[in-house]
């Protein structure tokens, strides 16, 4: 097998860095460590730590399956459980350890990295309009009701998600995704 590019491996270990340690505990000599290359090609591939903290957000959005929200072969309400239940269930493997990249770094650094800020924002964005598609397709079927506001709701069960995560890696417990499971279900349910 092919060894990874050295831009790849520093991008891979960029965001498990991330991810476990939090942008501001991820230096650009942990990052290169962990990813094996020397710190200074790090600089041949990125202009900072800023703009591969944007590359890791890309690629952390891209494993987030997103696409299964436009999977037509399967029901729009059943889609969306799946989607939180595999998010769920990331975290669980994780032991609790890690939340959603959005999140993590909505919550420490967007004060002070606009370009950071700006590509959080944008992928919190994308994840509620794909729900929000996936919602009207549940109303056009008749499984939720046509009272909801499919835009609104999006961006509160992304929000209501992101507060689950931190009450679960808190409590190190699955009752904020029971809770949260509880109410989607209630929110959801037909007329």
């Amino acid at each position: 097998m092919a060894r990874k590019s050295t831009r790849e491996e520093i991008v891979t270990a960029a965001l498990d860095r991330f991810h476990a340690r939090g942008y501001n505990a991820a230096g650009v000599n942990d990052i290169t460590q962990a990813a094996g290359v020397p710190k200074g090609s790090f600089y041949n591939h990125f202009d900072s730590k800023e703009a591969l903290a944007v590359v890791a957000l890309e690629r952390y959005g891209a494993g987030l399956r997103l696409e299964d929200l436009a999977d037509t072969s399967v029901p729009p309400v059943q889609r969306l459980r799946a989607h939180f239940g595999f998010l769920r269930d990331e975290v669980v493997r994780h032991g609790y350890h890690r939340g959603c990249l959005y999140g993590n770094f909505g919550t420490e650094i967007v004060d002070h990295r606009d370009a950071i800020r700006d590509a959080v924002r944008q992928s919190l964005d994308e994840w509620a309009g794909l729900i929000a598609k996936t919602l009207v397709e549940a109303q056009r079927a008749g499984t939720v009701r046509a009272d909801v506001d499919p835009e609104v709701t999006a961006g509160f069960l992304v929000n209501a998600w992101e507060g689950t995560l931190i009450r679960a890696r808190t409590d190190r417990s699955p009752a904020a995704f029971d809770a949260f499971f509880s109410v989607f279900d209630t929110l959801l349910a037909p007329a």
